[in-house]
């Protein structure tokens, strides 16, 4: 799979040729954090951290909150690892300090152990020192204390020349049984293919910047199709996770998705087709993943309106839960539909009185109904609340969610009591 890249120096998106010489500024991170997280994860790096020349905390900190972040650079003890996983990154990259006593300390599965090496050879502090040590010898010391390697050939880094497929090889046996990811050198969409191959995900900068990649074939360069038309199978998701139908993708469709940021398909009767271009019924893609086997997609996409082309909100037909609740209840509070929810949302106080009250008796239920219902109750309120604040389900969830990434965790007290 492809994991982008953004280095960062200065507050700015930059490359480097060999790890020291500058190639390219690219500006402003998030724009490009934005592009790139379509595929997934992101690998951000601090260059200056990495270097002990600064760093670039507060805007890696802001990205972490906007995507799904994997953060290296300067990470050499544990506070700050921590640190870093605290603010919600999906998996810390650590170079320099990932000896056994230190990784003992951490998450296994969030802590990719960074091995630069130039020739075979490890390096350290920002690609500037050799430690003497083989690159399969450190792999084979410490595979059992972390969740995956991230493996840069530091003399092809930013040649656009290609990787080196051979000794990508030899790594990914050396780190069977962990996730490793490849970076260096990979120039085109046919070596991610190659590399997933081998079993490792390919960590590309420059290609994409440059333009000598898209990204829409580097999502596409692992997949497969045992179809006589190559289609790939498409699952349609909206951002809780509700399945709102099936499509089909082929490489046209995913590059004009992945360039508009909109739900494109390809048509079996009809050839490339945009959701809702006609009907109004329109999505803005969020994300794209490919499954285990490499033979179908996930579209993550914000639908407006319904799916199915009978007005569903689904081809399975209305869906039904929280989503469906959150929503009707945004709609109310944007088209100020009349009812008892458009008076909670025209009189805070009495919203907030509710809220107090249905707290309160949820916190005495005792039975199984009664908690059903006190919860019901509690959860049609909040979200009444929610709605009125313009905040979503899904704004939400990615809270909890960013939540439970948190390795330090407060005391679990009444407020008020204790110091």
């Amino acid at each position: 799979m492809i994991i982008p890249s953004i280095d960062l120096s200065a507050g700015q998106a930059v490359q480097l040729i060999g790890g020291e010489t500058e190639a390219l500024d690219a500006g402003d991170p998030i724009p490009i954090l934005e592009r790139f997280s379509i595929a997934g994860e992101v690998a951000v790096i601090d260059i200056d951290a990495a270097r002990g020349e600064g760093n670039n905390r507060q805007l890696i900190a802001d990205m972490c909150r906007r995507a799904t972040v994997r953060v290296g650079g300067g990470i050499r003890d544990v506070e700050s690892a921590v640190k870093w996983l605290d603010l919600g990154a999906a998996r810390i990259i650590v170079g320099t300090a990932a000896s056994p006593e230190f990784l003992s300390r951490l998450p296994k599965e969030r802590v990719i152990v960074a091995l630069d090496c130039r020739d075979g050879e490890v390096l350290s502090h920002g690609w500037r020192q050799t430690t003497g040590r083989n690159v399969l010898e450190r792999i084979a010391e410490l595979r059992d204390l972390c969740g995956g390697f991230l493996v840069t050939f530091v003399e092809r880094e930013g040649l656009l020349g290609g990787t080196d497929l051979e000794l990508a090889a030899s790594v990914a046996a050396a780190a069977a049984g962990v996730s490793l990811t490849v970076a260096g050198g990979i120039a085109t969409a046919e070596e991610v293919g190659a590399l997933d191959r081998l079993g490792a995900d390919a960590q590309v900068g420059m290609a994409l910047y440059t333009g000598g990649m898209s990204l829409s074939d580097a999502i596409t360069a692992p997949l497969q199709s045992d179809r006589a038309d190559g289609l790939w199978p498409t699952v349609v998701v909206d951002e809780v996770g509700t399945a709102l139908g099936l499509a089909w993708s082929n490489g046209e469709s995913i590059r004009e998705a992945v360039e508009t940021r909109r739900g494109v398909y390809h048509s079996r009767t009809r050839g490339l087709w945009e959701k809702g271009a006609t009907s109004g019924a329109t999505q803005r893609l969020l994300g794209i993943d490919v499954d285990c086997d490499r033979d179908s997609l996930r579209f993550t996409v914000v639908q407006q309106n319904g799916f199915c082309h009978t007005g569903d909100r689904t081809c399975w037909g209305a869906d039904r839960g929280l989503a469906r609740l959150a929503r009707r209840l945004e709609e109310i509070a944007a088209d100020d539909i009349e009812g008892n929810t458009a008076s909670l949302l025209a009189d805070p106080q009495l919203l907030s009185s509710k809220i107090r009250e249905e707290a309160t008796e949820l916190a005495a239920a005792v039975s199984p109904r009664e908690v059903v219902a006190e919860t019901a109750d509690l959860i049609y309120f909040a979200l009444v609340k929610a709605a009125a604040a313009g905040v979503s389900l899904d704004d939400i969830a990615a809270e909890l969610d960013s939540r439970e990434l948190r390795v330090t965790r407060r005391p679990m007290q009444a407020k008020g009591v204790g110091s």
